[in-house]
């Protein structure tokens, strides 16, 4: 492990740390500075940080980013209420939060309800603190995987004419997607899809569809999102993410799981004790019914959709049910498609910096065989992110995460293309599904911006 003073954490000492310990570590650092200059510091204690807490990324957070995310805490959240019910009404802000699909599992698991009373609740508690819309990311990550589904398709109809068609990488976690674009070549980051991710999505349905149906301007809007990883504050950050018209964010601050978590005991309160308000929808006075999901065991489901609709559209096979077959370990499984006897599809699912380097590894030598990868940064899926469901000395809580996961699977199915409300906003707001306006506001584009010769080199 290595080990430093806490006091003496700087970019040099953290590089190469599990993004989300880098956050810790960077908002710590950023406090001390802030606090040692008036004397309100001790020496702390040795911190230790084990090398299994590191994606050997060799690159950091900066100075400035640490700020800025910094500033992504309950303390904004609460400027904002408390500008909020002062007389002046001209710099008054419309509050929305928009709930992760993967955060609601912990509510439920945590204070014993049902995912559906979770939700109703926690839109409850929010609204009583002066938040005026609440809303459930799903929509968002129908958007994704539609997109997702699709790209997939062209890019494997345009294998044999380009070169970096194929594999394609999913691009909705923000810890790989910082990954690849710190420390891998473009030779990888121009495999991963162009999709947004769910939450970036949301920020444009919020910042865009949403502020036109109120007629209002987006910067007019505080948009919160509550996530269950520390990375999502980074991914609101990105300057693609940006409108300089308006000088406003899609997404404006990230708040954890964990971190509304304490909010409610900041102020005493218990989410059984709180009134049930049904979420908000992004149409008019609707309300949103039952919680639903999408497939997949442990995340938005994007291997299953897509093998499945490609499946569908490619080889004309209807797939009812998917066979996940595990490799070296839980965290890294395939999936194939035989025609004929002959192997048509391999997907796998990746979760987790070890199974993540394995796998560039490989790409890297040429002994790559999948056509589509599901990655994700965190080992068993967003479910684990570090934002909730962990002990109080940072380990993850396997007991609650069991319960979560009961919670998340007992949740019923949607598929995105029976979403109605989606089909609709796909002709009356982006013009169509193969329009300018599709690729311009659901889209964006990854690339290297930092390459190092070692970082591939530890052995995990």
């Amino acid at each position: 492990s290595l080990e430093c003073n806490a006091n003496q954490v700087t970019r040099t000492q953290s590089r190469g740390l599990n993004l989300d310990l880098c956050l810790h570590l960077n908002i710590f650092q950023f406090q001390c500075n802030n606090r040692s200059r008036k004397n309100e510091f001790p020496t702390l204690a040795n911190a230790k940080i084990l090398l299994s807490d590191c994606l050997a990324c060799d690159s950091c957070m900066t100075s400035e980013e640490g700020a800025r995310v910094f500033q992504q805490n309950q303390k904004e959240l609460f400027r904002i209420l408390n500008l909020n019910k002062k007389c002046d009404t001209s710099k008054h802000k419309v509050l929305a939060v928009s709930i992760c699909p993967q955060s609601l599992p912990y509510f439920a698991a945590k204070f014993n309800l049902s995912v559906n009373d979770a939700a109703k609740r926690l839109c409850g508690f929010l609204k009583s603190l002066g938040v005026h819309y609440v809303f459930d990311t799903t929509i968002a990550a129908d958007f994704s995987l539609l997109e997702s589904q699709r790209e997939f398709v062209q890019r494997y109809q345009r294998r044999n004419q380009e070169e970096h068609a194929l594999p394609m990488f999913a691009s909705a976690c923000p810890g790989w997607i910082r990954y690849a674009e710190r420390v891998l070549t473009n030779l990888v980051t121009s495999h991963i899809c162009t999709a947004k991710s769910p939450q970036q999505i949301m920020g444009s349905l919020v910042k865009g569809y949403f502020a036109r149906q109120q007629n209002l301007s987006p910067d007019k809007i505080f948009h919160v999102v509550v996530a269950p990883c520390y990375d999502k504050k980074l991914e609101a950050l990105r300057e693609d993410f940006y409108t300089a018209l308006y000088n406003s964010q899609e997404v404006d601050c990230v708040l954890t799981s964990g971190e509304i978590v304490q909010i409610m005991e900041q102020k005493n309160v218990s989410m059984k004790d709180v009134t049930e308000v049904p979420v908000d929808t992004l149409f008019d006075d609707m309300k949103e019914g039952d919680v639903v999901r999408h497939d997949g065991k442990r995340s938005d489901g994007y291997l299953e959709h897509i093998f499945k609709y490609a499946a569908k559209e490619l080889f004309g096979m209807e797939v009812k049910e998917i066979t996940y077959k595990a490799l070296k370990n839980k965290d890294f499984q395939e999936v194939t498609l035989e025609k004929d006897g002959e192997t048509v599809l391999r997907f796998a699912a990746a979760y987790g910096f070890r199974n993540i380097q394995n796998m560039v590894l490989k790409m890297k030598k040429g002994k790559f065989l999948y056509h589509f990868v599901e990655v994700l940064a965190c080992p068993g899926g967003c479910l684990n992110g570090k934002g909730q469901a962990q002990t109080e000395d940072g380990k993850p809580d396997k007991a609650l995460l069991n319960q979560m996961e009961e919670v998340y699977a007992a949740i019923p199915v949607r598929l995105p293309e029976t979403n109605v409300h989606v089909q609709k906003m796909y002709q009356d707001w982006l013009e169509g599904m193969d329009s300018k306006k599709v690729q311009e506001t659901l889209h964006t584009t990854y690339s290297a911006v930092n390459q190092t010769a070692s970082s591939l080199d530890i052995k995990w």
